[in-house]
């Protein structure tokens, strides 16, 4: 019925894994040649910037928060899976589906109510670093966690498509 999107989706989601990849890489890179100059400067000519400690520890927020959205595209995201090898192939399909419903309801919740921090953050007018304001350093919060929910959500409908697709995949003979 809704065939023709397949590819609409399966384009959309390999240019978020490369921008994911892109960002992620970026972010470790400058960060880490960012931490090794400021050790440089403080050691050999004992002097340094001012603002690279703060901007270190904000970079490391966003590489946390883009490594989530990662490790929910590619669910890889941290699972205790304690009883897989004891229910069969069907119940654990239909477990995992609740569960990530779950994650992306808690994730989504997180995500409004960053968003309402985020609001009041524009509303004092609070600034980081070199006078930019902390709602824009703060803003991957709320999008990074509306991105782990949207991807749960992918996930979810994948797993049930697989169930309709395919129904006797899953169970135990």
């Amino acid at each position: 019925m809704f065939y023709f999107l397949i590819p609409v989706f399966e384009r959309l989601d390999r240019v978020g894994r490369f921008l994911e990849t892109t960002v992620l890489v970026t972010l470790f890179s400058s960060m880490m040649l960012l931490a090794v100059g400021q050790i440089v400067l403080r050691e050999v000519f004992n002097t340094g910037f001012v603002w690279a400690d703060e901007l270190i520890k904000l970079m490391v927020l966003w590489l946390a928060m883009v490594g989530s959205i990662a490790a929910a595209r590619d669910n890889r995201h941290i699972r205790i899976d304690a009883l897989s090898h004891v229910f069969p192939k069907l119940a654990i399909q239909i477990t995992r589906i609740v569960v990530d419903l779950f994650a992306a309801l808690i994730a989504g919740l997180i995500g409004w109510h960053a968003w309402r921090y985020l609001q009041v953050e524009i509303e004092y007018a609070d600034t980081l670093l070199v006078d930019i304001p902390a709602w824009v350093v703060h803003s991957i919060l709320p999008a990074a966690f509306l991105l782990i929910s949207f991807r749960f959500l992918v996930l979810v409908i994948k797993q049930i498509v697989a169930i309709i697709i395919d129904p006797y995949a899953g169970r135990d003979e």
